[in-house]
């Protein structure tokens, strides 16, 4: 099974990427959507947050807004929530590479937004970046309940440049452009993995 890594700094459209990949076949796996999963009631890094952070788990679940308040711009606080969920994170994509195989995928793409971040590169055939223009993305994110332009400046400082990434990447996917057209690229750079590492 071929593993591509999927990833861009936030608002680039990674998820409208990532959904574009399961409609032409491919087995896709979401961080972001693990992580919900894990903040959840009878999530498992609930009781490790709780501990951590007492104030932002209510009713049983983590709260991301009031999680998000408490670690943003504090980097000691980052180090320790990264070190309780990306151990969580990382089980949770396992199981879903075995399953994934287990079905007979082709591919799987698996949206994971530090993958450069985190070095993760090496554990993937290919790696694709989803880029947009600057004002682009900036419209996205503020246009999101509950963001500010500070909030977005704090989170973008824990993500590697786009640039960068974009220079790290196989391909690059354009999301500045009509859903036909991002489309098109999805499609184009798929049947091109497809075709490099799908064993004759």
């Amino acid at each position: 099974m071929i593993r591509i890594g999927l990833t861009g700094s936030i608002g680039m459209g990674k998820s409208t990427v990532l959904d574009m990949f399961a409609d032409f076949g491919a087995a896709t796996w979401n961080a972001d959507d693990a992580v919900h999963r894990l903040y959840e009631k009878g999530g498992a890094a609930v009781p490790f947050i709780e501990k951590a952070f007492p104030e932002v788990v209510k009713d049983g679940a983590v709260d991301r807004a009031e999680l998000a308040k408490r670690v943003l711009g504090d980097a000691e606080a980052v180090k320790k929530l990264e070190a309780i969920v990306h151990p969580l994170v990382g089980e949770d994509r396992e199981a879903f590479l075995n399953a994934a195989e287990k079905a007979g995928a082709d591919a799987a793409v698996l949206d994971i937004p530090l993958l450069f971040e985190n070095a993760s590169e090496k554990f993937f055939d290919a790696t694709i970046v989803v880029s947009a223009p600057a004002d682009v993305q900036k419209n996205r994110v503020l246009a999101r309940p509950g963001m500010s332009e500070e909030k977005f400046e704090a989170i973008l400082k824990l993500q590697m440049p786009d640039a960068e990434k974009r220079q790290k990447a196989d391909y690059i996917i354009d999301t500045g452009l009509t859903l036909d057209e991002t489309r098109g690229q999805v499609d184009a750079a798929y049947a091109d993995i497809l075709r490099k590492f799908t064993k004759a």
